[in-house]
Parts: C-alpha cells; structure tokens; sequence
C-alpha cells in the first residue's frame, strides 16, 4: 500500500513539473537563446527516459502481483468425423454435331433460296437450287433414249424366247438398254447435286448466301443450319484425374449467362491424353428442352471425385508450417475449466474444398483444436478458453 503511494505522489509531482516545464520552454522559446534551448532540451530527455524506466518497473511488478494478464486467449472447436466431399471445377463450353454449314456440290448461279432465317425444317427438305446448266434437258433426252432401248431389247427378248432371231441381237439389244439405264442413272445423280438438301431436322440459323449469286462447289457458304436438342459439354481433364472422372458420373453443370443449372452425367471419357497440355476430353450430355442453351456457351461444371465418410476437417488458416516443412496445429491438454495447456501436433493433409482441409494423419476424433489465437501461441504454453 507505502508504495502505491509512493508512486502516486511521483506521477503528480511530474505533472506539477511538467506544466512548471511548459511554462520554462514557452519562456526559453521566446528567449531566442540557443544555448537556453539546448540545456532544456536535453534535462527534458533525460526526465523522458527517467520516466520510462519507471514505468517498466511498474509493469513488471504488476505481472508479477498478477502472472495471468500474459496467458493469451484463444476460441476452440472439437474434431468431429464428418462426410466430406471433394469437387473438380471447371469450365466448358456449349457444342453440337448438328451444327453445319451447308455448300453446294455444283458450281453456277443460286436459282432459288426455298427458306429463310429461324425457319424449321426436317431432314431431306429442299432448301435451295442451283442452275443445272441444262443437265436437266440432258437427263430428259437421256431418258428416252433408254425407253426406246427398254423396248427394243423387250421385244427382242420376246422374239428370242420364240427361237426367232440370233443371239448377238439379243445381246446386243441388252447391252444397248443397260448402259442407257446406267447414263441416265448416272445424270440424274448429277441433277440431284444442283439442289440442297437438309442433312438433318433442325432450324435454318443464318442464309449466308442471297438467291441469284454465283457459287462454286465446297467453297461458297449457302446457309447454317442448327439442331439444338442434342447438344453437350466438351471439356479437358487434368491427367492426374483420369481414374477418378470416368464415364457415367454424375456433374453437376451450371451456366451463369443463363442464372440456370442442371445435373448431367459424363458420356464419354476420353483415351488420349494431349501431349501438349496433359489432359483428357470428357463429353457431357446437355437436356435443352427449352431450347435456351446454344452452342458455345459458357458452362461451368463441378465434378465429385473424392468423397470420404469419416474426415477430419478443419480451417487452412489454422495451420502453420515449421522449417523443415512439416504442418502443425494446436491442440489442448490438461484441459481445467476454461484453462488448458497448447500442444503443437505434427499433420498430414489430403484434399481441399474451400476453407476447409481434410486431415489424414495427427488428429483424433473428439480432439480440442485451438481456432482463434493459434499463431500466437507455443508449443507447452499455458492459454485461457473464451466462448461467445
């Protein structure tokens, strides 16, 4: 209690001096002596550095009367066993076979254009004509010419079944109807070039090319045309996944352009891997029965392919690493009320799904784990457990 006092007295008569000081520097200040300046200067430093001894003498008596005020505080959360599931991110985009654009086979002029832009169409329609450069008179010619030789060779079949006429007539009159069958066979082949046909049933996406221009065969583009039921996702795989994406898994798919998503499954896993990139594709069917989904769109997909029943998990930010690269973590020991002793363990982490990393080996189930205040402690060092 006599030195309580003590230091109470000393602490008022400082500020008693100091405003005697303040008072004595206004007055040296507007002395304008150098000399004067200098000397309160320096017995104001000393009395600086007087002052601060004192206080760490304080500070050190009142650690002593009360050793706690340096046991640091830290929050706590018990190791559970819990399922724990590891996601693959990552990104494709939007395809589909039926998506074409569609060139003449015959060079000439574009006739006739038969559809437009937006416009449904079914597999073998018509779509456009070009000018058969008069093969199609040709192929009419050709025609009756192979009536008159279908005739004549019936009638000389006719006769030679009745023993009239030779045999190199009736030949001759065969072979004559054979190859105009075949001539003309072969021309109407070549008028079936000049119009276009839909491969397949979809919708007319873009005429490229305008009725009355001229086209050359598999160079000039005529129009696109797009079928938009089946459609998927092409993405590249990490090698490092191969065994554990496979085909027929489950993905859960979401496209942010549209605010929609989906749960789809893997229908193909690709068997090469890229040298240049070390990946492999996977193919992803995509339901579009709304017909919102177009190809090359963005898609972002999340792949299951690590799930363990019974994990340990805990925040990465807890975990601290030592100089030969070991991670560690804190735990309690001899736990007393809400007064425990830190015990840095050696861990061994697997997988990783946000904040949160899957514990392998150091950690039991039920373990008090030190959360907040867990780079601030050492390794034996006595701490105090705060809840909220």
């Amino acid at each position: 209690m006599k030195n309580l006092i003590l230091i109470l007295l000393t602490i008022l008569t400082f500020v008693s001096c100091g405003n005697a000081e303040k008072q004595s520097v206004e007055a040296v200040i507007d002395s304008n002596n150098e000399a004067s300046i200098i000397e309160m200067r320096s017995d104001l430093v000393t009395q600086q550095q007087d002052i601060q001894a004192k206080l760490a003498l304080l500070d050190a008596k009142l650690s002593e009367l009360n050793p706690e005020e340096k046991i640091p505080l830290i929050t706590t959360f018990t190791a559970i066993q819990e399922n724990f599931q590891h996601y693959l991110e990552l990104q494709g985009r939007v395809e589909t076979k039926q998506n074409i654009v569609l060139m003449p086979e015959m060079g000439g002029i574009l006739t006739h254009m038969y559809v437009k832009n937006g416009e449904k169409v079914t597999k073998g329609q018509l779509l456009a004509r070009i000018d058969d450069g008069g093969m199609g008179q040709q192929l009419a010619q050709m025609q009756i010419q192979s009536e008159l030789a279908k005739t004549t060779f019936e009638r000389q079949e006719r006769l030679w079944k009745q023993k009239i006429g030779s045999e190199i007539q009736y030949l001759q009159a065969k072979s004559n109807f054979e190859g105009q069958q075949r001539a003309v066979n072969q021309m109407e082949i070549q008028v079936a070039k000049t119009g276009v046909r839909a491969p397949f049933s979809g919708t007319i996406d873009n005429v490229i090319t305008e009725q009355g221009s001229v086209v050359s065969p598999g160079q000039t583009p005529l129009l696109r045309i797009v079928n938009l039921r089946n459609m998927y996702i092409k993405t590249d795989v990490p090698e490092t996944y191969i065994s554990s994406v496979t085909k027929g898994q489950q993905v859960y798919v979401s496209f942010p352009v549209l605010g929609k998503s989906l749960d789809a499954q893997i229908r193909q896993a690709g068997n090469f891997i890229n040298p240049n990139n070390r990946t492999f594709k996977i193919e992803i069917d995509v339901p579009n029965t709304d017909n919102l989904i177009k190809p090359n769109l963005t898609a972002r997909l999340r792949i299951n392919d690590y799930t363990n029943e019974n994990a340990l998990l805990i925040p990465q930010n807890i975990i601290s690493e030592n100089a030969q690269g070991e991670q560690y973590i804190y735990v309690l020991k001899n736990i007393d009320n809400n007064k425990a002793q830190a015990q840095k363990v050696i861990i061994k982490t697997g997988e990783t799904q946000g904040d949160v990393i899957e514990v392998l080996e150091g950690l039991n189930d039920g373990d008090q784990i030190i959360n907040e205040g867990a780079r601030s402690v050492e390794d034996g060092q006595s701490v105090r457990i705060i809840t909220y």
